[in-house]
């Protein structure tokens, strides 16, 4: 994975940004709930591949008028779709819907573009692929974390993307020091990873987890998803665990910090960090998120016409 997104890196540094990778074969993008980053670079990466594109967006759909998600689903394959990237509020949905075509016998790939608090798979791809470009531009690799500390803090509990990176981060032997209040990470994160590489720590304070870190991810706190009052107050969050210059000063000197986004400017992450290019890495993470996905729509795009020509 990593190897073939550095191969589309190198594509998006050329004059004419586009191969005919995925030249007639339909990519539909179907956004059950916003996105801004995500959706934008699904559709982008499909063009750069010269794919054609379909764009669902649910509040200008049939589904207003009580269709569901499998007949629409169903619809886009009808209408000669290959690849759906599919994105919902509720965890296990493009589980269900790829599981609803494989039962029908329709030949169509599905790709989790991020389902409620389960996972978002090509986040975690793309903050890998940042950190490990950081660390060797021409060759991006696993082992390349060993060894390393990386800080993940904010909301984990709501977070997909802390969960996919967890699993991605301990791919390798690479220590990921989780923080947050006690109302946001739950001792059952204790279990995750127990059969991996790397190693998870749990902190209730953000000092033993930023303390040595080489890479610190912040994490939005999810509002929406908040069902009850888990936090006093945003200001209080903001001073026991929003990330500062000041705060970061525990830290490896040559420290890196990521964030998914959208963020909450002084909320979980001042606004100078955010905007610092000697410390942030959060523009090169939407600039990875591109030729990641340019590179999962190719691996699964290419698998599928590799199957058809055996048949």
């Amino acid at each position: 994975m990593l190897k073939t997104t550095a191969s589309f890196w190198e594509v998006l540094s050329r004059g004419i940004k586009k191969v005919p990778t995925l030249q007639g074969q339909v990519v539909a993008n179907l956004f059950f709930e916003p996105s801004t980053r995500t959706r934008s670079s699904f559709e982008i990466a499909a063009k750069r591949l010269s794919a054609d594109i379909l764009n669902f967006s649910s509040a200008t759909s049939s589904m207003t008028k009580g269709e569901t998600i499998l007949d629409t689903a169903k619809a886009y394959v009808a209408m000669g779709t290959d690849i759906m990237v599919i994105r919902h509020r509720q965890a296990g949905i493009p589980q269900v819907i790829a599981q609803e075509m494989d039962n029908l016998g329709i030949k169509v790939s599905i790709l989790n573009a991020g389902d409620g608090q389960h996972e978002h798979p090509s986040q975690a791809l793309l903050d890998l692929f940042t950190i490990c470009t950081l660390l060797d531009a021409k060759n991006p690799r696993l082992d390349l974390l060993k060894g390393k500390k990386i800080a993940i803090i904010g909301d984990i509990l709501h977070s997909r993307v802390a969960h996919s990176n967890i699993w991605s981060l301990t791919a390798t032997d690479v220590e990921v020091h989780l923080a947050a209040p006690p109302t946001l990470l739950p001792r059952f994160f204790n279990n995750y990873g127990q059969d991996r590489a790397g190693k998870i720590f749990l902190h209730w304070q953000l000092e033993p987890a930023l303390e040595g870190a080489d890479f610190v991810i912040t994490l939005r706190l999810q509002k929406e998803r908040m069902a009850s009052y888990l936090l006093p107050s945003w200001r209080e969050y903001h001073y026991l665990f929003g990330i500062t210059k000041s705060k970061l000063k525990l830290c490896n000197p040559n420290v890196k910090v990521l964030h998914p986004g959208p963020v909450n400017r002084g909320i979980e992450i001042s606004s100078d960090l955010i905007d610092d290019p000697e410390i942030s890495l959060i523009q090169d993470q939407v600039t990875s998120g591109v030729a990641v996905r340019m590179a999962l729509l190719y691996l699964i795009g290419s698998c599928k016409t590799i199957g058809e020509e055996k048949e």
